[in-house]
This record gives C-alpha cells, structure tokens and sequence, in this order.
C-alpha cells in the first residue's frame, strides 16, 4: 500500500501566479501514484450542472461544478427513498466567495482520484486575490467537506438550495413504480430551518402506503410481518454548518426551469481559511426529534476529528487504488489515444462505484449517485432534479448485474455487498409471492426488485384500469393459457406480472446467487447470511416446473428424466420460451456452487438434493444455420421482442465452458452463433450491450478491441464517463461496468482453477496490471511489446495455474477472425 499524507496545493502564498498554478496541478509524470495520471482537469467553468465532476465516498454522491463564479455540488446518499420510492437528493449547495477568483483567471478544476476529492482554484481579474477549495466527503462517515483557503482575506457565503417546497401528489409520469396508477399518492414537503451557524434540512416519510398498496394489489397482506419495510418513518437530510459563519435569512430563485428557495450561512468576517460541513443522516425512527438528535451527536463529533477523518479517507481511497488496476500504456499520458482513453475511463468509471462503495442500497445502473437535472439530459424532459427514467426505489436485475460483476476482478469486495444485500433483504417478499401464488417452496424475485421483494406495481398490472397498464382478466396457475407470450391487458396468471418482457424472467436471482457464490469463492468470505436466498432461488424451478409438468402430463419430467422449463424467457428476448438457454446455465452453475459449500452450510435441502437435481437440470440445445452449428436460446420459443444474446451466458456469467482449454472444440460453434443467427441484435455500444464481454470470451480479437474502445471511450458529456443516456440515464453505470468487464476479458479469464492471462489482447498494448482471481489469488504483471516481463502471484502456489495465452502452445491465441 502507498499511503499519502495530505499534499499542499500549491507553492507559499505570494511566489506568482505562474508557480501557484503549477504546483497545484503538477505534472503526472512526476506523480506519486500512476492513478494520478488519470485526474481530470478543466481550465473553465461550466454552463450548467450537466458538465459537472464526480466526487464522493463511502456512500456520498457529489455533482461538483462551477457557474457564473460561484461553486455548485448536487448531494446524493444511498437510501434516501421517499414515499413514492423515488430516490430524492439531499439538495443543492452554492458557494458564492466575495471577491470571486472564479471569473478571472488562471481557473482550474481538478478530480484527484488519488485523494478522492475535487480542487478548484481560480485568482481574481486584477491578480490580488487567489483561492483554492476543497470538495470531499468522508469514507467512514456521512459528511461533506467544504475548505476554503486565500492568500488574502475573503468572505463566503453557502446557501443550501432546496425545491421540495410543498406537499405533492405525484402523477403517474413521475413515479416508475406507480406509471399508469389510477389513483394518487401524496409525497410530503421537505422541512427546512435556519439558525444560528447551521441550517437544517430533511425529508420525513409521513406514510407508508405504497407498501400497503403493493400488498394488497398482489394479494400479499396476510405476509405483512415477513416482508420488508424501508419506507416507514425513513428520514433523511443533514446539518450545512460552518465555525465562524451566521444564518443569513432565505432567497428564492430558478434553475433549469425549476424553482427552488435557498437558505444562507455567510461568514461573520472575512478570512483566509473558512470550513464548511454538511452533516448527513439517513435512519428509520419513531419520531423526527430522534432522528435530529442522532443527527445532533453526529455533527458534534465530528468538529473535533477533522485530521484523523482526513487521514483515514486519504488511507480509504489509497487502499482502494492498491487492489486492482489496469494501466494500458503505463506511465504514458496521451488523451489522443483511443487505448490510452480505455485505461483512463476504466480507472474513472472504478472511481466513480467507488463514491457508493459502502451504501445501503447498491448503485444505481441509471446514474447511481450522480445524476443532475433532466433537461440537461434530453430536451424534452422538463422534470424535477430527483426525477430519473426508470426510477429510484426499484433496481432492474438485468442493468444491475454488470454494475457489480467487475468488482469481483477488482477486488472490490466490500463494493458488492450491497448488491447482494438487497435480494437478501427481499427475501421475505420473493418467499411469500411463491407460497401465496405457487403453493411450493423456493424464492421469485421480479426482474424489477427492491426491498419489499414484491413486484413493482406498475410492472403487475392495475385491476380496473383501462390505461397501456392494465392487468387482464386473471386465470388460475397453471393454466395452458398461460405461454410466457402474452401482456397487458391479455389473460394473466396467477402470482406472474402482466408486463410481457419480464412475466416469466426470473433468471436473474439464479445470476444473483451465482454472484454470492463466486462472491464466495473468489474472496473465502463466509456467506452463511445468503445461503438462504442461494438455495430457495434454485430450488424455486425445480419445484415449480416439475409441478407445473405434473399439472400438464402427470408426470414431473420428461422421459429422460429432466426437467421441462415451460413457460418461461430467455432473457427479456425469446418469449414463450422452453428450456432457455440462460436458465439452464444459471441452474447448473448455482448447483455447482452449491455443491462446493460445507454440507453443513445447507438449510432448504441436503448434499443429495442437488446432486440429484443437477441431473434434472436440461441439455443446452444445439441446431444448425446454414450447415453450421449454433447454440440456441431455448429448445422453442414463440416469438423474439427484445435485443439480448442469452446464447452467449454459458460463456458469461456462468462460466460453462473453458473454451481457452477443455472446451476450445466449441469456439467454432459459439462464433456460428453470433456470425449466423439473424435474431440477435449486433453493433449496439450501449447501456448494458454486453458484445465486448462475449467476443472476448470467444477471443474474436479484432471485434473485442474494436467494441470495447468505443464502449470505453469519452462519452458526449464534459466528464469523459457521464455516458448516457443511452437505453436508460445518464450518467450510464452499467454502460461503464459491462466495458470494465469486457476490458477485463480480454486481459484476464478464469476457469475453474485456471487463470488465462491475454486470451484476447492485443500485443501492442502495453498494459500493467493487477487483478483478483478466485481462492483469494491475485495475479499482477506488466505486458510489453507482447511479452510478459513481471508476473507477481498470490499466493505464490498459485502460480502454476497461471496460463500465459501469448507463450502457450496449447491455448488457441486470440487474434483470428471471427469466421474461423
């Protein structure tokens, strides 16, 4: 670990202008740490809030930015849920300094990854004023930091700006959750007072009734005790202080179409130095006065800990950078190169999972904590600064997934927890949907999941409601009208949601479970808390397709003694479904997995169980196009609706086939597939596309380097990793993390205990490298000019596991065509 105390930002005050500027931005060739390569710098301010930086920590959101003289930062925190499950902000902050240096000259805004904040610096027009601040957030507590440092004496003014002003029923266009509702929910006004040096702001659910709603819409009330609630007295907000500073009185004003009201903190007198906390909270309470006296305790503690905060957020972050990296080109900083960009994005995007690392809620694919204001996003969304598409309360398992599958490569271990936390805090719900609907055991959990574990309302269907989301006349479970191939407003069957894309497609807890299991298996934490969920999530279509089989045949399996998985999706894609490719292969890896646990660990069934069910588990099915052989998304399927290639996830995530050993005698097949079969949807760089990941674990090296430069390449926004908004919002998050996973394929692939490096890189990146493997190995190296000059592994017994896939004669090298 390389440890680093604070830097100074700049040469003793009065030694020019010049000399403050280039100490304050130093060149990254002389940088402590090759991470400092990647910070960005901008020499101007910004037009608005949509060319904002990201700054952030433990589970802080900060869209920083400068406009018009004064320093902005929208306020983001994990779990701040309001009564409509949308995910509120804390608010906005305006820094106004008196004179300003930020309309004159020598400005500069800079992300330090390395320290995990964000510096601004600018000197006023006549060159007798220079400033700089400092924007960060703790790690192991909820409080932002504002520091202010001049050479001569100034005043500062913070307003907390705020535009939740009233009580407000929420329409259906505002609230994904309730999207086609017929009736209104009412979301409460924020409370906000001024006082003394500190103003205090927070949002208090007033009720809980959209929980109620859900229940009583999917017949779940009788399980009111067993299922989740995070919207009950949920509170939210924080303390804007500062020592030396006075309340100021109110202000009122506009932004991006949006009324908001501002309260002002200003300093007493002017100074060189002032300091500026935003204390955060976020609890489930009784009352409003316990949450504001835990919030009281917490702003009091931290006045006199300052320094040791500072040091164990510097000692976070250096920690962070110190478990993994990809480095291409190393030691090189060259932004007109497009592999150059791939490196820098992919470190930029890790910073950014990181400003959510230790979160209550996982980060969000549709911008996580960073989201700004709406129109900035497209014209014609005139919404309020919470509002996002496809919501705040609920996490699409699909788009989701690929925030989280990178960090096992990178070692981020306490990053994906919460990730799995969340289905197994949905437990409760996904087990009472099945004993209320199904009669059996075992676990569904809704494409769209959350806390409560129940389906989204919008997604079910609403009775009585003639609108594009209406639920259809109800027939019972089991019944031959039920295909997997219907939707709104059409016969629907019991205890499945009326939305045609994701009725049946319930792979994803089988994903989940397999990513507690790797989880597991990469980093030997103990799961014992989510065995639970692991097991009831595969036991679910054991039981549930043999007895559906029974109700059709009599019989539970077909005539070789395997399971018919009917009706049922491959991904969102292939409807109507029998024996879907991505099923089957999340099946046989979670009972693979399962079957790796000490006996000891299984609650649901015993060792036999799941030796007898992996048996049961169908074929993979083969066909052929044109003479050449594929691999098919399912045995049948009646119709093709969306734009996902299941056929690939027995190579990811589930890890089937080691087609760099074992099973290279079906690269050719995997490519057919991709080359021939006309319904899958190609050259997509977006959102969750997940080409670059599939051509690298096919080793089609051309078409892997070209995909994963455009997908990590600048986006269109000022940040160079605000994608988006692509299918979903900006900024993209699972934009980013399928093109960390892709970038990570083509350097590193593991196989059981078998670790390919370079199964699909090109020689001529240069790359210096440090990745997790799983039995808690890391492998680090450093690539030139195609051969492999420093390999460190850990533990060092692990070494003889290691293949080198440029060296090795028996490993079919990446580099030939896809139509080979």
């Amino acid at each position: 670990m390389n440890f680093h105390l604070p830097k100074s930002w700049s040469a003793p005050l009065g030694f020019g202008n010049l000399f403050f500027a280039a100490l304050f931005f130093a060149s990254p060739l002389f940088a402590d740490s090759p991470i400092e390569n990647y910070n960005v710098v901008w020499d101007s301010p910004s037009e608005n809030s949509g060319e904002s930086m990201p700054a952030g920590g433990g589970d802080i959101g900060l869209n920083v930015w400068v406009e018009d003289g004064n320093v902005y930062f929208y306020m983001q925190r994990s779990g701040s849920l309001a009564e409509d499950y949308r995910y509120l902000k804390l608010g906005r902050v305006r820094i106004e300094l008196n004179p300003s240096p930020l309309l004159g000259i020598n400005f500069r805004q800079k992300l330090d990854l390395q320290e995990g904040r964000v510096q601004i610096q600018g000197t006023t027009e006549k060159g007798d004023t220079q400033v700089k601040l400092s924007i960060w957030a703790e790690v192991s507590r909820p409080i932002i930091h504002v520091e202010v440092e001049s050479d001569s004496n100034i005043d500062v003014t913070a307003v907390y700006e705020n535009w939740r002003l009233t009580d407000k029923t929420i329409s259906e266009h505002e609230s994904f959750v309730l999207s086609a509702y017929p009736g209104e929910l009412l979301v409460s006004k924020d409370t906000i007072a001024g006082e003394d040096n500190e103003i205090l702001f927070f949002h208090r659910n007033s009720h809980d009734q959209l929980r109620d709603l859900l229940l009583k819409q999917q017949s779940l009330t009788a399980y009111n005790d067993e299922i989740g609630n995070d919207l009950k007295g949920r509170t939210f907000g924080g303390l804007l202080t500062g020592e030396g500073f006075a309340f100021a009185g109110e202000t009122d004003g506009t932004y991006q179409g949006h009324p908001f009201r501002g309260w002002k903190l200003t300093s007493q007198e002017p100074a060189k130095q002032h300091h500026i906390r935003v204390v955060t909270h976020i609890d489930q309470t009784d009352t409003p006065d316990q949450w504001k006296g835990d919030l009281q305790e917490l702003a009091v503690e931290s006045e006199s800990q300052l320094e040791q905060a500072r040091q164990d957020t510097l000692q976070w972050w250096s920690e962070f950078w110190d478990r993994s990296w990809i480095h291409i080109q190393p030691g090189v900083i060259s932004p007109s190169s497009k592999q150059w960009r791939v490196s820098r994005n992919y470190n930029l995007f890790r910073y950014q999972l990181g400003c959510n690392a230790l979160g209550e809620y996982p980060t969000r694919f549709n911008g996580g904590n960073l989201t700004t204001d709406p129109r900035l996003v497209a014209s014609n969304y005139n919404q309020d600064p919470d509002w996002r598409q496809w919501g705040g309360g609920v996490f699409t398992a699909q788009n989701q997934r690929l925030v989280y599958w990178p960090m096992l490569k990178c070692g981020d271990h306490d990053a994906i927890l919460p990730q799995m936390e969340l289905y197994r805090k949905s437990f409760g719900g996904a087990r009472a949907r099945v004993k209320e609907h199904f009669k059996h055991d075992g676990i569904v959990c809704s494409e769209y999941n959350s806390v409560l574990g129940v389906a989204v309302g919008s997604g079910w269907g609403w009775q009585g409601n003639k609108s594009r989301r209406s639920r259809g006349p109800e027939i019972p479970f089991g019944d031959p009208l039920a295909d997997a191939n219907k939707g709104y407003k059409a016969p629907v069957e019991k205890g499945v949601m009326a939305n045609s894309f994701i009725s049946y497609h319930w792979e994803s807890q089988l994903e989940h479970a397999y990513m507690m299991l790797e989880y597991h298996r990469y980093f030997g934490t103990d799961i014992d808390r989510y065995v639970p969920f692991i097991e009831n999530a595969v036991v679910f279509f054991d039981e549930h397709y043999r007895l559906r089989e029974k109700m059709r045949s009599g019989s539970e399996l077909d005539s070789n003694g395997k399971l018919i998985i009917f009706p049922s999706t491959s991904c969102e894609t292939y409807r109507g479904a029998t024996n879907p490719v991505d099923v089957i292969a999340g099946l046989a890896a979670c009972v693979d997995g399962i079957l790796q646990l000490d006996k000891d660990k299984l609650t649901l069934r015993d060792r036999s169980y799941y030796q007898n069910l992996r048996d049961r588990i169908p074929d993979f099915t083969f066909g052929e196009i044109n003479g050449t052989p594929v691999l098919k998304p399912a045995a049948s399927y009646k119709s093709v609706r969306n734009t996902e290639a299941p056929q690939f996830y027995p190579l990811f995530p589930f890890n089937r086939f080691d087609l760099n050993g074992k099973d290279r005698s079906l690269t050719k097949t995997f490519r057919n597939t991709w080359n021939f079969d006309e319904s899958i949807a190609k050259g997509n760089v977006i959102s969750w596309h997940q080409d670059g990941i599939f051509f690298a674990r096919m080793r089609m090296l051309p078409e892997a380097t070209e995909f994963n430069m455009k997908k990590l390449d600048d986006s269109q926004r000022r940040f160079p990793t605000f994608w988006g908004p692509g299918h979903d919002w900006v900024p993209d998050h699972n934009w980013g993390g399928s093109g960390m996973l892709g970038l990570q394929e083509m350097l590193m692939q593991t196989f059981e205990d078998k670790i390919y490096l370079f199964p699909c890189w090109p020689k001529e990146w240069d790359v210096d490298f440090k990745l997790h493997a799983p039995n808690q190995t890391t492998v680090e190296g450093t690539l030139v000019d195609g051969k492999l000059t420093r390999l460190k592994v850990l533990p060092e017994a692990r070494a003889v596991d290691v293949v080198n896939c440029y060296d090795n004669p028996n490993v079919d090298r990446a580099g030939r065509s896809s139509s080979e």
